[in-house]
């Protein structure tokens, strides 16, 4: 067997980095980032090595048990910028790779070293995951998904994620990915409405929160017209007849899905092609309920204001009575205008409520999921378009048992990270030839 060194890493910024690089004098450099003891299945350690010298990856990682679970983890891709992305505990990295990377590493960061050192290997080599359950470790961290989803945008984070934020835009600048603060101007009075703004809510087997949300949606007041679409996807436990209960208010429109697929994404593309969709479509999720009656002139404002094609504002995290609960607001202020479209690739989602131009959404529409279809379409609009922001509460949204997202599990939360890599890993792409298509017109 080749040698290996095992380093224990309890500090990830780049001194610790470049520290264990300069201990490396063996073939392979193990990276261990758990503070809990590590043990191997019978010859996983030798199959780890195996693998990394039959494809001469710059840094093999392995499915794990986590205690005495199972903890998969996922394929790397060129769209996993996330800084949490899940390697487990142990990275094994040829030295050389790591001695290279850390060599390229001029940037003296006390948190992101890791980070950083992992994009810049992705330069060298692959990244190459072993699904195969090699070693057992102990992840101390045993919150719920639906709250470690939460970590980037938490204050007390803040320095920690200006910190990633600054080695992502390195990283994209370095692959021709980067998107420098130019806009496309957007004619906010092309098209014909009847209506200047529609409130959308897809929604599907919803009858203990459906009319909460249709009530806060027709409350609301204005200086023009505006109207509420629900776009039910085949509800069987009497959602629609909570629906139908509205049907006498004229601002309510009612569309009924056939029993195909449709998904959240395809219910949106249901409302926003629809004749009376309004100029801007404003979402509101069938669980939650905007704060006040103002939520949807704040949203047409900000998007005069800022002249954007798309709107994200805040929102407070609530149980089901409307109590605040952890992290409380969510409001997003790691946003830059000239930065936010690119950190966007690097941070799992843009935040809620959303608001959109329709004649630029129509010629995108949402892609027909269940889950990731609106950060795509945020990610697509961002390439080209101003997106604005309202860091004032405009939303609350509630968490309860009956929640999409509500405490996932494992193979769940593995199966909505890859999706959104995969979203980056197209926008990625696209922003290169994006990029590449400027310079030669430029030329």
């Amino acid at each position: 067997m080749k040698r290996i060194k095992i380093i224990r890493l309890s500090d990830f910024g780049t001194r610790a980095i470049k520290n264990a690089a300069s201990q490396a004098d063996t073939d392979y450099t193990i990276l261990y980032t758990r503070p809990t003891g590590l043990k191997w299945v019978h010859f996983g350690l030798e199959r780890m090595l195996r693998i990394a010298d039959d494809t001469r990856a710059a840094m093999v990682y392995a499915d794990h048990f986590n205690g005495e679970e199972p903890a998969p983890v996922i394929d790397c891709q060129a769209g996993s910028l996330r800084d949490d992305f899940d390697f487990g505990g142990v990275q094994m990295y040829r030295t050389s790779v790591l001695q290279t990377a850390a060599a390229q590493m001029d940037e003296e960061y006390k948190y992101a070293g890791l980070y950083d050192l992992r994009l810049k290997a992705s330069r060298i080599g692959k990244l190459v995951h072993i699904p195969e359950f090699l070693y057992y470790e102990t992840d101390t961290d045993t919150r719920d998904s639906d709250v470690k989803q939460f970590d980037y945008v938490n204050p007390r984070n803040r320095e920690v994620q200006i910190e990633m934020e600054k080695a992502c835009t390195a990283y994209l600048k370095s692959i021709g990915a980067w998107l420098k603060p130019e806009f496309k101007d957007v004619d906010l009075k092309q098209g014909d409405f009847e209506y200047e703004a529609s409130v959308v809510i897809p929604c599907k087997n919803r009858v203990k929160t459906i009319g909460d949300a249709i009530r806060s949606a027709l409350n609301q007041k204005t200086a023009f017209k505006y109207n509420v679409i629900v776009v039910d996807d085949n509800s069987t436990d009497g959602t629609v007849e909570v629906i139908k209960s509205f049907e006498d208010n004229p601002k309510l429109v009612y569309i009924a899905q056939d029993p195909t697929y449709h998904a959240i994404g395809g219910n949106w593309n249901a409302a926003v092609h629809h004749p009376k969709c309004g100029r801007f479509a404003l979402q509101l999720d069938s669980d939650d309920m905007y704060s006040g009656p103002d939520t949807v002139q704040k949203f047409v404002d900000a998007f005069y204001g800022q002249q954007c094609a798309m709107v994200v504002g805040s929102y407070r995290i609530t149980d089901f009575d409307l109590n605040t609960i952890p992290p409380g607001l969510i409001d997003h202020r790691e946003w830059t205008p000239d930065n936010g479209r690119n950190n966007a690739l690097r941070i799992n989602g843009l935040g809620a409520p959303r608001g959109f131009f329709v004649p630029v959404l129509r010629e995108i529409d949402f892609p027909v999921t269940k889950y990731g279809e609106d950060y795509a379409v945020g990610l697509r609009i961002s390439r080209e378009y101003r997106i604005g922001r309202i860091y004032e509460e405009l939303y609350c949204c509630r968490r309860w048992g009956g929640n999409s997202d509500s405490a996932l599990p494992l193979e769940k939360v593995n199966a909505n990270n890859f999706y959104k890599d995969r979203i980056r890993t197209w926008e990625l792409e696209a922003r290169i030839a994006f990029n590449q298509a400027k310079i030669i017109l430029t030329d």
